[in-house]
């Protein structure tokens, strides 16, 4: 579990996180929604300790996440963050082996080349992972980032906008993989998302940022009504039910 307590950053004098307070449940998809500029990316690079608080604590099973050690954390923990920008000419294969880093230290045992192998094969990668990067379209970039992240082998998974870059196929495809992570490896995974269907569909959980405060915080279904989503993003918001899911309209909505 993930425990979040008084978290507060600040960047000169304004707020981009202020005192949140929140418990990320085990085994589930916790998604962080809310405009531009509420502190979600902010709030998951604190959680992951890619940027310290100013105040406030981050614990991991009971354990503040600033006393572990990189190394152990590393195997707790992955992050993908928005921008993944690489000076090393690196094929994909090579990328997502990366993700073993933390256990193997550069030397992949068989063990580790089998995790690759599912990464990759679980991303629909196989027929270009001897493609360097800067080959790949954008959103063949974004999948192998993913695919590295999921050769990591954590327990918790933090995810900042992994859907940029991505056509609705692909978009679909990774949001199912996240929910068989969850489903079937018993994954936590957090993640930061714009679109709010995708959050409706495939969340267990969604927190609600807006101005560096969480003013919404609960199961899917206590978010992703008319009355929440207005709080949230000052506009009215139809939402509709298909397939058993909700489906918001907010393409054609009238504020």
């Amino acid at each position: 579990m993930i425990e979040i307590k008084g978290l507060t950053k600040k960047y000169g004098n304004k707020p981009v996180v202020s005192d949140v307070s929140l418990t990320i449940r085990p085994h589930a998809i916790t998604s962080f929604i809310g405009p531009n500029g509420a502190g979600k990316s902010t709030l998951l690079s604190m959680v992951s300790r890619l940027i310290d608080a100013d105040t406030g604590e981050v614990l991991l099973d009971n354990k503040n996440v600033k006393s572990w050690k990189s190394s152990e954390l590393a195997k707790r923990v992955s992050i993908l963050k928005q921008s993944n920008f690489l000076n090393v000419r690196l094929t994909v294969r090579e990328l997502v082996s990366f993700g073993r880093y933390p256990y193997s230290k550069g030397r992949l045992t068989p063990e580790d080349e089998q995790y690759v192998e599912k990464a990759i094969e679980y991303m629909n990668l196989k027929e270009i992972e001897d493609k360097y990067l800067d080959q790949l379209s954008g959103g063949q970039r974004q999948r192998a980032f993913i695919a590295m992240v999921i050769a990591q082998d954590t327990d918790y998974i933090l995810l900042d906008e992994p859907l940029n870059n991505l056509d609705m196929k692909h978009s679909v495809q990774i949001m199912k993989i996240l929910r068989q992570l969850v489903d079937e490896l018993g994954k936590t995974v957090v993640i930061v998302l714009h679109d709010i269907n995708f959050a409706s569909v495939y969340s267990d959980y969604i927190v609600a940022l807006k101005n560096g405060k969480v003013v919404k915080n609960g199961p899917t279904d206590e978010i992703i009504n008319s009355e929440a989503l207005r709080e949230i993003y000052d506009m009215n918001i139809p939402v509709q039910e298909q397939n058993g899911c909700r489906i918001c309209v907010y393409f054609n909505s009238h504020t």
